[in-house]
């Protein structure tokens, strides 16, 4: 007796049988025509949008076209002018960095919630944090040179708090996402919560921490140039003082300079990145 062997289900056969993903083009087309819609209110002043004036931009185009074009004939005799301020900024976002790793640490455990079971200390961390992180870096800048004067000081402490807020965010959220197992083995052979924190937790975290703190040193090179402006020290200042003069083939040769020192330590940062994690 033959036994007959069913075909096999051809390729075709089998993506008939398959449902085809439903198209929603009518939905589609609303959702894109209401962004439209609201972005084009948004520049409407009688409705409360914001006075974008178009034909302003196109009758003064050619302010813009000739500061650009003495941008692009840089004064690289200035050059020499620029080492000492671009020393200062590398000095205050190196310090920043540094004294922002330290104190992130305590902090990151504080306000992550596998290593800080007491809810209101966690809680209070965690709004302190919030509060540093709502507050901007030139409203920081601005402030602290009014209180301490003008100066690297007073960019090294915005630079303090903006690193925190950052560190301590994007570090506790990732251990509050990540497997724990290893710290419930702790807790079974009777450790203590700080004990657990610098056995298990804080080797584990290591990797979270200098990847963020070296993403942190290269985003103070950048910010520092901007904090200069409003009297924080380093290459900001020089930049805002030849901003001042119009003077824009040295502001070139100023921006070409942090262009060329912030690609460096993002090489730099990516090599020690790879070792560390």
């Amino acid at each position: 007796m033959t036994t007959v062997t069913p075909p096999s289900p051809t390729h075709q056969n089998v993506r008939d049988r398959v449902p085809r993903k439903p198209r929603n083009v009518g939905r589609n087309v609303l959702v894109v025509l209401g962004f439209v819609v609201f972005t084009i209110a948004t520049t409407v002043p009688s409705i409360g949008g914001i006075d974008v004036d178009i034909a302003s931009i196109v009758q003064n185009w050619r302010n813009g076209y000739d500061k650009l074009l003495q941008m692009l004939q840089p004064n690289f005799e200035f050059l020499s002018r620029t080492w000492r301020p671009m020393l200062e900024t590398l000095q205050m976002a190196l310090v920043g960095a540094v004294a922002s790793a330290l104190v992130s640490i305590p902090l990151t455990l504080w306000a992550a919630k596998p290593t800080n079971p007491k809810s209101l200390a966690r809680g209070l961390t965690r709004t302190i944090i919030n509060i540093i992180r709502s507050v901007p870096d030139l409203v920081y800048a601005t402030v602290l040179v009014a209180m301490v004067g003008v100066g690297a000081l007073p960019g090294v402490l915005t630079l303090f708090l903006f690193n925190i807020g950052i560190v301590v965010k994007l570090v506790s959220e990732a251990i509050d996402s990540a497997d724990h197992s290893y710290m419930e083995a702790g807790r079974a052979a009777g450790g203590t919560q700080f004990q657990i924190n610098r056995v298990t937790a804080l080797p584990q975290s290591w990797p979270l921490f200098a990847n963020q703190w070296l993403y942190t040193l290269e985003l103070n090179v950048r910010i520092s140039a901007i904090l200069g402006i409003v009297g924080a020290g380093g290459i900001g200042r020089l930049l805002d003082e030849r901003r001042s003069f119009y003077a824009y083939s040295d502001v070139s040769v100023v921006i070409l300079q942090i262009l060329v020192v912030v690609i460096a330590i993002e090489l730099l940062s990516n090599v020690v990145r790879k070792r560390l994690v």
